[in-house]
């Protein structure tokens, strides 16, 4: 496992990282966390990543206790959260959900802090745009949140490169701690947002990604060929919005040739993807998901298939999914 530094700061973090989304409560309890986050921890991966919409908020209380029993130094592991769907969501709503203004995100940081068992959490994002709140008031929120030790670094998830412009501008202009980095999804048909809207950013304010869904997912390991099967993601209560997706005909389509290529390189097509998205030199680390471990460490493999990853095999890749790219 390699490391790289999060954008200019000087956080380094592992190529390839664990994320919580969908799994951790309901298909990962404690017991599973603890053993999926020692595999990784003993692979190379340092960052975990959580955020407090993620099963109502029972994400961060599973790897908590789970970090918490594992009794790791705090300096070993980095641990994130994301802000703004809120968890009260019941009766008076307003202040509570949807929402990035100061009293919601001074009292949402208490939250994952408790419910984390932790003294401070290394990352927390804005978990997407609130139009209905100045950028300025959330940019001197998150700040405030650094200075106040509860959090070290600050960023967005699924911004546009104009808003997350405008948020470094104001920051700077203040003398405030700016947004680091951004949590886009990236994958073989999902890239416009990465490789094109914020190509400025990454030279112009130093901008770090660590993006999640490398594997559409599910959809790039070619379990959904045939639609979705039992005990999949996309069969999971709630989840119903990802199976237009996951059943594209033409993107499904492509598979069996992306498959060709991961087979002359001796590699599953879930972890010929996951390599794909970390050669991006621009990636700081690929959120990976699992349900076992098993999955985990099929996932974790793709570190082997980087170095072969040469420019005519990308030139390869990207001639069957770049088409069928959004």
């Amino acid at each position: 496992m390699q490391y790289r530094r999060l954008g200019r700061s000087g956080l380094q973090v592992s190529e390839l990282s664990l994320g919580s989304w969908v799994t951790y409560h309901n298909q990962v309890d404690t017991a599973a966390a603890r053993e999926m986050l020692a595999e990784a921890m003993g692979a190379g991966v340092n960052f975990f990543d959580n955020a407090e919409a993620y099963a109502g908020g029972k994400s961060e209380v599973v790897m908590g206790e789970a970090i918490k029993a594992l009794k790791w130094p705090r300096l070993n592991y980095i641990v994130s959260t994301k802000f703004f769907w809120g968890l009260d969501r019941e009766g008076n709503a307003a202040n509570r959900k949807d929402t990035l203004n100061r009293k919601y995100l001074m009292q949402a940081i208490d939250g994952s802090l408790s419910r984390m068992g932790l003294d401070f959490i290394d990352l927390v994002y804005c978990h997407r745009p609130d139009p209905a709140t100045p950028i300025e008031e959330t940019v001197w929120a998150m700040s405030d949140m650094i200075t106040r030790g509860k959090a070290l670094y600050w960023g967005t998830s699924e911004w546009s490169a104009a808003d997350i412009r405008a948020a470094w501008d104001i920051a700077d202009r203040h003398h405030l701690h700016k947004p680091v980095m951004e949590q886009p999804q990236y994958h073989l048909f999902h890239r416009k947002r990465v490789e094109q809207e914020y190509a400025r950013l990454y030279e112009d304010i130093g901008l770090g990604l660590t993006t999640w869904s490398p594997l559409a997912s599910g959809l790039l390991t070619g379990k959904y060929r045939d639609g979705v099967p039992d005990g999949s993601r996309g069969a999971l209560q709630g989840m119903g919005f990802l199976v237009k997706g996951l059943t594209d005909a033409g993107r499904n389509a492509a598979l069996p040739q992306l498959a060709i290529i991961a087979a002359e390189l001796n590699c599953s097509l879930a972890q010929l993807a996951i390599a794909w998205a970390a050669r991006n030199p621009r990636v700081s680390t690929v959120i990976t998901g699992a349900s076992k471990v098993a999955q985990l460490r099929d996932n974790l493999g793709a570190v082997d298939v980087l170095p072969k990853l040469t420019p005519e095999v990308m030139a390869r890749i990207d001639a069957i999914s770049s088409p069928l790219a959004s």
